[in-house]
C-alpha cells in the first residue's frame, strides 16, 4: 500500500507543478491536450523543453493486469519524464488547472488515469476523480477518488480495490492515508489471494498502519476468516511485509487420519537473531496425545546448521512404549576457505519411532538411522578427513552393521607433471567394529598411488592409468566360529593393477519419417588387469558391497564398492551408444549395449569356492531410453547371460504425461542366483524370496472435472503375490484452497515367505489447504505411511 500511495502522490505532484506552465493564463478549453514534461525542479528556468506523446486509452488497457518484471522496469521512475494526455485542459488563472475526459499520466514503468484531475492553486492540492487507476508494475489499484495535499504530503484515497499483478494477493479499503512523507494507514482494508470472485478466505482489519521504511505493518482488530465467518480473532497483529523475519503465530495445520486421529498444529516463529531462529510446533492428536515439536536453526563464521527434537510424553495409543523422543543436530560449514566440517547426528527412543509416528528427523538407511560425522581440511592439492560413522539400528535384535569408528583419509593430486601425467595418492586409515560377536572387527591401512596419462580430441580420447593398491589389515575375530576359520590377524596385500580406456565421437545428420536429426555413435573399449591374489583371509564385508554391472559399470575398473574385496582381472570391455537429437538438440532416443570378455575366465572369479566353471565372458549389458514428443517415455535396463540362457537383472517404465494427466507403469526383476551372488550373508535368502525379486507398479493422476482430480498408486510382489502398497487420492482445488481425502494401505512386514502371511496397516486422511498461506504438498510428497513408494522420473535423456 505505501508503494501505491507514494506513486500516485509523485505523479500528482509533477502533473500539478507542469500543469500551469502548460495552459494559458486565460480559462480556455483545447481539444486532445498531449503534453509531456520531466521531473519537477525548484525553478521553472531549468525545465527541458516539453515533448508531445500521444497516450492512449489502448495503451492504458495494455497495462491492466499485466506484470512488469522489476528487470525490465525504468529504474526510479520519478527520475522518468511525466507524459500527460486527456481530451481537454482548461485552466483559471491563479485558481485550478483541470484535465478532464480520459486523463492518462505516465511516468516511467508508472500509470495513472481518471476521468479528471485538478490542480488547486490556492491552497496547493491535488484531486483526482472518477475510475482512478494506479499501476506501478507490480500492483493496480482503482479507487474513486484521490485527494494530496502538496504542502503537507498528506494523501488519501477512497473505496480503493486493489490487485497485485506479479504474485497472488488483492484486497480493498474504505479508505487509504498517507500523512506526510512517513506514515501509511488503511482503513477497513482486506487482503486473499484468492481470485476477485472467491471469498473462500480473507484477511481483514479495521486498521493496516505501517511507517516508509518499516519492514513490518500492524493490524489492529485483525480478523481471519474463511467464507466471511470468522475464524480467529486478534485485537493487534504485526507482520513482516517484506523478508524480515517477525515473532508470533505461523498458520495452523489441521488433518485427519485414522492412525492420529484429528491432528492440529500451531507453530510459533521465534526470531532471536537475525542468525539464529526457533520454531517450536506443539501437536496435538486426538489418539496419539499432546507433542512438542522444535527446530532451532543458526548461522554463524564456522557455518549452517539446525537442532531438531520430537517429544510425545506419553503414547495413548501405545502406552507401553512410554515417552517417546526423537532429535537431530546437523550442522554444515566451511571456515577459512579450507576447513570443511559436517554433523548428523539422530537417535529416536525407540526401533518402531518411524512406523508408529509421522517425523522426518534424521536420515535412514538400510533400517539403521544414521550417525555421522566429519572434518576435512582442503588445499589445491591435497586434502584429508576425520570421518565417523555410526548408527542406531531400527529392528530388533543384533545389528550386523559395520561402524566406522573412526577413519582418518589422506589423498594428494599432482596433475601437472611432465609428459602430460597425473599423479594422485589416495589413502585411509579405519577402525571397523560391529555388535554381532560373530564377526570380526578390524583396523585397515590402505594406500593406493596412481599414474594417469590422458588425451582427448574433440572425436577421440585415450586414457592409460596405473596404480598399486597395498592394504595391511589387524583383525580380531573368534576361532570358533566357522565362518572364521579361513582369516588371519595380520594380513597386508599388494595388487598392481592397469587400465587403458578408449572411447570414439561420431555423428551423421539423418531422417526418420521426414523428420530431422542427428544421429551420433559412440563405441568405446577398455583393456583392464589387476592382479590375482590370495585374499581369503580377509574378511569381505567390512564396507564392501558388489556393484551393480549395468552398462555404466562395465567400464569401472573394480567390481566391489570399496577394498575389503579386489577382484582380479584381465579383461577386455566392448561397448557402443548411438543417440538421436531433434533439430532443437533434444535427445530422442538412446541405446547402449556392452560385454565384457574374459582373458583368464579362472582368474575373474575370485571366491574360489564356487564350484561353477567361470564364464568367459559376462552377461550382456543393455541400457535404452526413449521420448516421443515429450508426452510418452520409455527406459529399459537389461543383463541377459548367454552361458546360463538366464536374466539376471531387468526393469523398465513406460509413461504417458501430457499437462495433468500422468500414467507410469514400471517393473523390475532380479534374479535370486544374482541377489545370492551379491550378498555376503544369503544363507537365509529363502526366507524372504522365492524366487528373486519380479515387482510391478502404477502410479497414475488425472483431472475429473473442474478442479477434481485423483491420484493412486500400487505396487504389486508378482514372485510372492503379495501386494506392497497402494494409495488413492480425491483432491479438490479452487484458485485459493484444496481438500485431499485418501486411503493407503501398506505392508508393515511379511517374516517368512514360506510360513508367514503379511502384515498391513491401513490409514484414512483427509487435510484441508489455503493457498497462499500453509502451501500445497509437493508432487512426490510422502504419505501417511511415510514410505510411500510414489513417483519416480527414471529416464537418462540430455534434455
Amino acid at each position: 500500500m505505501s508503494l501505491t500511495s507514494r506513486s500516485i502522490l509523485a505523479t500528482m505532484i509533477s502533473l500539478a507543478l507542469y500543469g500551469p506552465a502548460m495552459a494559458d493564463d486565460n480559462p480556455q478549453a483545447t481539444n486532445k491536450t498531449n503534453n509531456d514534461t520531466t521531473k519537477a525542479t525548484s525553478s521553472a528556468d531549468q525545465r527541458p523543453e516539453p515533448e508531445t506523446l500521444d497516450v492512449s486509452l489502448s495503451e492504458l488497457e495494455m497495462v491492466k493486469g499485466t506484470c512488469i518484471a522489476p528487470q525490465n522496469r525504468t529504474g526510479e521512475p520519478d527520475e522518468q519524464p511525466v507524459h500527460i494526455s486527456a481530451d481537454q485542459a482548461t485552466a483559471e488563472s491563479a485558481i485550478a488547472i483541470t484535465y478532464s475526459g480520459d486523463v492518462v499520466v505516465k511516468q516511467g514503468h508508472r500509470t495513472v488515469a481518471a476521468d479528471t484531475a485538478t490542480y488547486h492553486q490556492p491552497d496547493n492540492s491535488v484531486t483526482a476523480e472518477g475510475n482512478v487507476y494506479f499501476h506501478d508494475g507490480g500492483m493496480e489499484v482503482y479507487s474513486d477518488r484521490l485527494e494530496s495535499d502538496l504542502d503537507t504530503e498528506d494523501s488519501e484515497m477512497e473505496n480503493a480495490v486493489y490487485n497485485m499483478t506479479c504474485e497472488p494477493g488483492r484486497g480493498e479499503a474504505e479508505k487509504v492515508i498517507k500523512d506526510g512523507l512517513e506514515y501509511y494507514r488503511l482503513k477497513n482494508g482486506t487482503y486473499t489471494t484468492c481470485p476477485a470472485d472467491d471469498q473462500s478466505w480473507r484477511f481483514s482489519a479495521t486498521s493496516i498502519e505501517r511507517e516508509t521504511d518499516s519492514p513490518f505493518a500492524n493490524l489492529y482488530n485483525a480478523r481471519f476468516e474463511v467464507v466471511d465467518v470468522p475464524i480467529f480473532y486478534l485485537p493487534y497483529l504485526r507482520v513482516p511485509v517484506g523478508n524480515e523475519r517477525l515473532t508470533g503465530f505461523l498458520y495452523p495445520n489441521i488433518k485427519l487420519n485414522s492412525r492420529d486421529g484429528f491432528t492440529v498444529q500451531t507453530p510459533f516463529y521465534w526470531n532471536i537473531a537475525p542468525n539464529y531462529d526457533m520454531t517450536i510446533t506443539p501437536k496435538y492428536m486426538t489418539n496419539r496425545g499432546l507433542q512438542l515439536n522444535t527446530e532451532f536453526r543458526y548461522l554463524t563464521v564456522f557455518g549452517a546448521g539446525s537442532l531438531t527434537s520430537e517429544y510425545l510424553g506419553s503414547d495413548q495409543k501405545f502406552p507401553e512404549k512410554g515417552s517417546r523422543w526423537a532429535f537431530n543436530i546437523n550442522h554444515t560449514g566451511v571456515y577459512q576457505s579450507h576447513w570443511l566440517l559436517k554433523i548428523d547426528y539422530s537417535k529416536v527412543s525407540d526401533v518402531t519411532y518411524f512406523s508408529d509416528l509421522d517425523s522426518n528427523v534424521g536420515k535412514r538407511e538400510d533400517n539403521n538411522l544414521l550417525q555421522t560425522a566429519e572434518a576435512s581440511y582442503r588445499t589445491q592439492n591435497w586434502d584429508t578427513t576425520l570421518r565417523v560413522r555410526d548408527f542406531q539400528p531400527l529392528t530388533s535384535g543384533t545389528s550386523s552393521n559395520y561402524r566406522l569408528m573412526p577413519q582418518v583419509e589422506a589423498n594428494y593430486y599432482r596433475p601437472d607433471l611432465p609428459y602430460d601425467l597425473d599423479f594422485s595418492m589416495n589413502s585411509h586409515i579405519s577402525r571397523f567394529e560391529n555388535d554381532d560377536p560373530n564377526k570380526p572387527s578390524a583396523d585397515r591401512l590402505h594406500l593406493e598411488p596412481t599414474l594417469t596419462l590422458p588425451y582427448s580430441t574433440p572425436w577421440w580420447s585415450i586414457t592409460s592409468e596405473a596404480k598399486l593398491m597395498y592394504s595391511y589389515y589387524n583383525q580380531n575375530f573368534d576361532k570358533n566360529i566357522t565362518a572364521n576359520q579361513n582369516l588371519e590377524e595380520s594380513v597386508s596385500r599388494l595388487i598392481p593393477s592397469a587400465r587403458i580406456h578408449s572411447g570414439l565421437y561420431l555423428e551423421r545428420n539423418t531422417s526418420i519419417w521426414g523428420d530431422a536429426y542427428t544421429q551420433s555413435l559412440e563405441p568405446q573399449v577398455q583393456y583392464l588387469y589387476v592382479q590375482n591374489v590370495d585374499q581369503q583371509n580377509i574378511y569381505d564385508a567390512y564396507d564392501t558391497t558388489l556393484l551393480q554391472t549395468d552398462y555404466y559399470g562395465l567400464f569401472r575398473d573394480k567390481r566391489y564398492s570399496s577394498v575389503d574385496r579386489i577382484a582380479a582381472a584381465n579383461q577386455f570391455t566392448v561397448g557402443a551408444s548411438t543417440r538421436y537429437f531433434d533439430n532443437q538438440y533434444v535427445e530422442r532416443f538412446n541405446l547402449s549395449i556392452g560385454q565384457i570378455f574374459y582373458l583368464n575366465p579362472a582368474a575373474a572369479d575370485i571366491d574360489s569356492s564356487s564350484n561353477t566353471t567361470a564364464p568367459s565372458y559376462s552377461a550382456t549389458a543393455l541400457e535404452s531410453d526413449f521420448n516421443y514428443d515429450d508426452w510418452l517415455f520409455f527406459h529399459g535396463g537389461l543383463q541377459f547371460d548367454a552361458g546360463s540362457n538366464d536374466i539376471q537383472f531387468a526393469n523398465s517404465t513406460l509413461e504417458y504425461r501430457e499437462s495433468s494427466f500422468f500414467t507410469q507403469m514400471n517393473y523390475r526383476y532380479v534374479s535370486k542366483e544374482y541377489i545370492q551372488s551379491s550378498l555376503k550373508d544369503n544363507n537365509d535368502i529363502d526366507k524372504y524370496t522365492n524366487n528373486g525379486i519380479s515387482q510391478a507398479g502404477l502410479v497414475t493422476g488425472f483431472p475429473i472435472y473442474g478442479g477434481l482430480s485423483v491420484r493412486g498408486d500400487y505396487y504389486h510382489d508378482l514372485t510372492e503375490s503379495q501386494m506392497i502398497e497402494s494409495q488413492i487420492a480425491l483432491n479438490y482445488r479452487t484458485s485459493c484452497w484444496l481438500v485431499s481425502i485418501g486411503y493407503n494401505k501398506y505392508l508393515v512386514s511379511r517374516g517368512d515367505v514360506r510360513f508367514e502371511s503379511p502384515t498391513y496397516d491401513s490409514n484414512v486422511s483427509i487435510s484441508f489447504s489455503l493457498l497462499g498461506l500453509a502451501g500445497v504438498n509437493s508432487f512426490g510428497a510422502s504419505t501417511a505411511s511415510g514410505n510411500a513408494i510414489g513417483y519416480g522420473q527414471p529416464f537418462n535423456l540430455n534434455n
